[in-house]
């Protein structure tokens, strides 16, 4: 649930994505437990380096926004 409300509104933001099933994927499970202490706590985002846990879009937008990933401007729903 929170992974597909967290796509929903990045692509809303224009913020270009590859996803991850860490079900499927032991090394990508094994990131996630790096960075969620232990948990496969799902979203979890890697934004150039900076991993994000369970984000709010605005947050993964910000990040994007800072690493040059999308343009500030654009789309600024998360400005409310």
């Amino acid at each position: 649930m929170f992974c597909r409300s967290l796509r929903r509104q990045l692509r809303k933001a224009g913020v270009p994505t590859v996803e991850v099933d860490i079900w499927s994927d032991a090394g990508a499970a094994a990131f996630v437990r790096q960075h969620a202490h232990g948990n496969e706590t799902v979203p979890t985002v890697d934004i150039g380096g900076t991993v994000l846990v369970n984000p709010s879009a605005r947050q993964v937008v910000a990040e994007a926004v800072g690493h040059g990933l999308v343009v500030e401007g654009r789309r600024r729903w998360w400005h409310r």
